[in-house]
């Protein structure tokens, strides 16, 4: 079995060799993938270096910041041509515990799509000012009454794939970012008539570099979900 994990990499210097050891601590064998948008930072310079003496460390980089879901969907695309079976997706800003990752993987033998909730028993978020978790909450309940997804945490970003699901999504069509890059990947994953769980993590915000959250992908999300809502009435795919 292939096992792949993506992370889209935006001025990150300060965290990318820490996710990297801890990934490699688990499982000196999993491969990964850094998606870096042209970090000023030198993101990409520092994976580089490292690629010298991992040969299951692999780098695309990209000319500009282009957003974390086109990110995604060039690493999604990346692990499909390369035979991967299960891909996880991670924040790289060790918000997501690279502990739980054999977690997602044995879930993922049942089920389709696994997902590392923060609200699936309680919330469990450490850090986060009490604004942006109202806004995460709200936006998870907007998407459920709106959609009807059957799950508690649809905005979440730490999940295992199995690559089946990959392969039925049309990948080149999903230009969403944030929040709303989350949700459309679930609704399309249910849509075609995949299962969802959700497993307990505890979510804990960076400690260093700057958030990437931006009052556009709040209102991106909101516009998505009516979108979202609007296909599933018409049976759009």
């Amino acid at each position: 079995m292939k096992i792949l994990i993506i992370s889209p990499t935006y001025n990150e210097k300060e965290n990318i060799l820490e996710l990297l050891s801890q990934i490699w601590n688990i499982n000196p064998n999993y491969d990964v993938l850094i998606i870096d948008d042209n970090s000023p930072d030198g993101t990409g310079s520092i994976v580089k270096r490292k690629m010298k003496i991992h040969s299951n460390l692999h780098l695309i980089e990209r000319k500009e910041k282009l957003g974390l879901g086109t990110a995604y969907c060039t690493g999604f695309k990346w692990a499909l041509e390369n035979n991967y079976d299960k891909i996880i997706q991670m924040d790289a800003d060790l918000s997501h515990n690279p502990e739980d990752i054999p977690r997602l993987l044995k879930e993922a033998n049942t089920s389709d799509v696994v997902i590392g909730s923060r609200y699936v028993n309680g919330i469990n978020v450490v850090n986060w000012p009490m604004r942006r978790l109202l806004l995460s909450y709200f936006a998870n309940l907007y998407a459920k009454i709106i959609i009807g997804l059957p799950i508690i945490d649809a905005t979440g970003g730490f999940k295992c794939f199995n690559s089946k699901v990959l392969k039925s999504i049309n990948l080149m069509e999903i230009k969403s970012e944030g929040y709303s890059f989350q949700i459309e990947m679930n609704t399309k994953t249910k849509r075609n008539g995949f299962s969802l769980k959700e497993i307990p993590i505890v979510f804990v915000d960076r400690t260093v570099g700057k958030s990437k959250m931006t009052k556009k992908i709040i209102y991106e999300a909101a516009w998505v979900v009516l979108k979202l809502r609007i296909e599933n009435i018409f049976r759009i795919k």
